[in-house]
């Protein structure tokens, strides 16, 4: 039997039809599957917990100096009556230089007692000598503790120890501990005393501790 012929004339409109049947039996479907889920309850999206913040990690002395500063030297748990380390330097003459920075990495954390070398730098408690120490920036220096083991007492740019002077060595009140001076980084023309006052750790390590700001405890000294 032969097949009738399709003429082009009539293949067009068969073509266009079945193109436009594809997209609106989709439409179909959609409008329905939205008019059944019409009126449904919409979950709601999941609350998530919140994260928990990471703990930041306790940087060491070493790596950022001056991290657990303390600013009120009033509280009770302070050193009391210290005496003005310097000889004949008037408190009212005093300067507050503990917060200043010192190069983008470190502050102060200490006073600077400026006097002429050689000028007796005297003990501002009872304590032992923990330490008599050579350093970069320091100089010829001093760490004394109290006699309770609370706090370290640091005097530094020494031009000179007192004669005699020992790691162990008890030393009173206005005992001589050395002289004013310029060694390690301080500038040769600006002779001073470098004194700061830490609370010691548990561990009593004369090199840690927290720095405790000088000036409420030095200003009002006798």
């Amino acid at each position: 039997m032969k097949r009738p012929e399709v003429r082009p004339a009539r293949l067009i409109p068969l073509l266009l039809g079945s193109a436009l049947l594809v997209p609106l039996t989709w439409c179909l479907v959609r409008a329905e599957r939205d008019d059944a889920s019409e009126g449904m309850p919409v979950s709601q999206p999941r609350a998530r917990a919140p994260r928990p913040a990471a703990r930041a990690a306790d940087p060491s002395p070493a790596a950022v100096p001056g991290h657990r500063r303390e600013t009120d030297a009033s509280s009770e748990s302070s050193p009391k009556g210290l005496l003005m380390p310097v000889a004949g330097f008037d408190p009212r003459d005093l300067q507050d230089t503990y917060t200043q920075s010192r190069g983008s990495a470190r502050s102060h954390d200490a006073l600077d007692i400026l006097a002429p070398r050689g000028t007796p730098v005297f003990a501002v408690d009872d304590g032992v000598v923990r330490k008599l120490f050579t350093s970069v920036r320091g100089g010829l220096t001093v760490y004394q503790f109290d006699r309770e083991d609370r706090y370290c007492f640091y005097y530094a740019h020494l031009d000179g120890y007192a004669p005699g002077l020992h790691e162990g060595q008890l030393l009173r009140r206005g005992d001589l501990v050395g002289f004013v001076g310029a060694t390690g980084n301080a500038r040769q023309d600006a002779p001073h005393l470098h004194f700061a006052v830490n609370r010691l750790d548990a561990d009593k390590k004369w090199w840690g501790g927290t720095p405790v700001n000088p000036y409420p405890l030095l200003v009002r000294a006798r």
